[in-house]
């Protein structure tokens, strides 16, 4: 028997890598001589990163760059020599998870570390960027990705803005002169885990700003200054790119992307599954087990489980899920492929002693799992 073991990463408890061992532990408590294909899974949110270092075998980087608080940190990112790829992710410059609360500030978080990064993979030669956007702390639709590739964001006495969201109210005039040459050549594929434009109800500010410390008066001061920036930005490009759905991934990192690194966005986990060569792995697979923090409603509009459910169905292969919770709406992904979703908690827990167990619930719903497969299935192992 084969089975495939695809999660992704379960939030502030376990990495992609972490829950896969867990899952297959179980696994292989009841079916020990089956073939357990582990395979860390992202959608391009935090530890995507860490997804695809592990199926294609690139090395991986460290660079100092600075957070979304222009503070120094040290941020890896991926090489591939034979196929000049670099894997960049964008949480790991300019995450959400590197701030504590309190320092959590949309108005004025900055994409800066993640244009540091593109800038190091160039002078590696790299021919080919797989970018991931997901767990971000900004929104200022990569205007400080664009300042660390040389362009200028100036205001009206041609004094570069500062960093963030919202002085781009200020801005008044883009000068690209300086834009790396280089992205010209550039093949710059995004991975994205929503399909937002860049403004509006469901645009970066009102969607995502929130949760990056905006108040609803910053929520609408972010969208005017994103508006003004997307402006400018149609003015030198001649293109608008605000409406592309995609565009308001990662505070308006997609926009950023599509208008300036002549990106095409795409569902994370497709991008994801893609490069790791998920089809291959389905191929006389008898089953694949998925999960992640939370299923619910939203999980069909292109997260991790519903990715992969989708893609396995193609192969005839069903696909169970495990998280840590089911919420509103959890029911629907049914229709997407998912056989059966399970909740990981084996009672009532407090949330901090639910993240200290993740691992260990999942090995002993995995191995339930598998003893129910094994009874309806009437199967041996092989």
């Amino acid at each position: 028997m084969k089975i495939v073991i695809a999660p992704d990463s379960y939030k502030d408890s376990l990495s992609a890598r972490e829950a896969a061992v867990a899952i297959a532990t179980g696994c292989a408590r009841v079916l020990p001589q089956a073939q357990l294909v582990q395979c860390p899974m992202g959608d391009g949110g935090e530890g995507t990163l860490d997804a695809l270092l592990a199926a294609t075998q690139a090395e991986r980087r460290v660079t100092a760059v600075h957070d979304a608080l222009e503070r120094p940190i040290n941020a890896s990112w991926g090489w591939h020599a034979a196929s000049a790829t670099a894997y960049v992710e964008l949480a790991e410059a300019s995450g959400l998870q590197a701030l504590a609360d309190t320092e959590r500030t949309a108005l004025h978080s900055t994409t800066l570390g993640v244009g540091e990064l593109i800038r190091d993979a160039l002078d590696t030669g790299a021919k080919h960027l797989i970018l991931t956007l997901g767990g971000s702390a900004t929104n200022d639709a990569g205007a400080g990705m664009l300042t660390a590739l040389g362009a200028r964001l100036l205001d009206t006495e041609g004094q570069p803005l500062p960093p963030g969201g919202a002085a781009l109210a200020r801005l008044a005039e883009l000068d690209l002169s300086d834009l790396d040459p280089r992205l010209a050549t550039l093949k710059v594929d995004t991975a994205v885990d929503v399909d937002n434009p860049l403004l509006g109800e469901r645009g970066a500010s009102a969607t995502f700003g929130p949760q990056k410390g905006a108040t609803s008066a910053d929520v609408t001061r972010l969208d005017a200054a994103l508006a003004h920036f997307a402006d400018h930005v149609a003015s030198a490009l001649g293109k608008d790119y605000r409406a592309l759905p995609g565009a308001g991934a990662a505070g308006g990192m997609g926009f950023a992307a599509a208008a300036f690194l002549g990106a095409r966005l795409q569902p994370g986990i497709e991008l994801v599954m893609d490069q790791v060569d998920f089809d291959r792995l389905l191929e006389d697979a008898d089953l694949v087990i998925t999960g992640e923090g939370q299923l619910d409603g939203q999980s069909l509009a292109g997260k991790t489980p519903v990715g992969i459910a989708r893609r396995a169905r193609r192969h005839g292969v069903p696909t169970l899920a495990l998280a840590g919770r089911l919420g509103d709406g959890w029911q629907a992904v049914h229709d997407e492929g998912i056989e059966a979703a399970f909740a990981l908690a084996d009672g009532p827990l407090a949330l901090p002693e639910a993240l200290g167990r993740t691992a260990e619930l999942l090995t002993d719903r995995a191995e339930s799992l598998l003893r129910v497969w094994r009874l309806a299935d009437r199967q041996t192992p092989r």
